[in-house]
């Protein structure tokens, strides 16, 4: 008798363990219960994300998130979406996304295979490349003449990775100065604490513009990283296919120009390189 209640006890128990755990509810799921969505912004990564003087999250990606919210509103058929602005920050940004903080990233994510096992990203948005920024007048000549310099760099950053390799490299000698966002980077520089700032390129324009004109510094020929941004979100199939859906609808209808005119305009024409990505990415419906 009481082997037969132990045989019983166990084999409950094992049916309690195999059993399957709840499906985690899905993105899209929870937008069209909640008829909110909740977007991620950069406070300080112009020309993709920053806030405005009236401290509204405004940029290129903005412009893009705001798209992919309204076109989900119409996919779910919510009459009205609230869109709840969330700021976060170049180290903040993943956990607001794991933790359900946020549903979309609108920032200048890179997207990287070891990102990707974590994360979903959308079809390409952008494509940059990271180089070095300099006081007018101190850009040197080639990249051995960087050996021994102080190089600002905004820490949680795929610029960051690509300096610490160079770090790494003893014949280099580089220091790392690793900072929380662009601003202190532009200080640091500013200061000649750093000799140089790493970051992408457009953001290294921009951040120039912005803190002086353009006219206090000087860009690196180098571009040393391959920079594919997407938008990122949880691992999750339908919401990433809602989001491409509404991405390759604006590259293909051509309603894109518009927006990289907006926010790349004043830096020149836009280049083969991203005309091809937009140009890839308009995948047919």
């Amino acid at each position: 008798m009481i082997l037969r209640t132990l045989t019983a006890a166990a084999v409950a128990a094992s049916f309690c363990l195999a059993a399957p755990a709840p499906a985690e509810q899905s993105t899209l799921t929870r937008i069209k219960e909640t008829s909110t969505i909740k977007l991620g912004y950069r406070e300080n990564s112009p020309p993709f994300s920053f806030a405005a003087d009236d401290k509204k999250a405004q940029g290129y990606s903005v412009d893009l998130c705001m798209r992919v919210a309204d076109d989900i509103a119409r996919q779910l058929g919510i009459a009205k979406l609230t869109v709840q602005w969330v700021p976060v920050s170049a180290q903040s940004r993943f956990d607001a996304v794991k933790n359900g903080e946020i549903d979309l990233e609108c920032g200048n994510s890179t997207q990287t295979l070891s990102r990707r096992a974590d994360f979903d990203f959308s079809l390409m948005t952008f494509v940059d490349g990271a180089s070095l920024l300099y006081l007018r007048g101190e850009n040197p000549k080639s990249l051995q003449d960087i050996k021994g310099q102080r190089i600002a760099v905004v820490s949680g950053t795929t610029t960051e990775k690509a300096m610490a390799e160079l770090a790494a490299d003893e014949k280099l000698g580089v220091q790392l100065i690793k900072v929380k966002d662009h601003n202190e980077a532009l200080a640091a520089l500013k200061s000649k604490k750093a000799t140089a700032y790493a970051a992408d390129r457009t953001v290294l324009i921009t951040t120039a513009l912005l803190g002086g004109g353009g006219t206090e510094y000087s860009l690196a020929e180098n571009q040393f990283t391959y920079e594919p941004y997407g938008l990122m979100m949880r691992r999750d199939a339908d919401m990433r296919l809602a989001v491409d859906r509404s991405l390759a609808q604006l590259y293909r209808s051509g309603e894109i120009g518009p927006v990289l005119k907006k926010w790349f305009g004043p830096l020149g024409d836009p280049g083969e390189v991203l005309k091809v990505m937009v140009l890839l990415n308009g995948l047919p419906e």
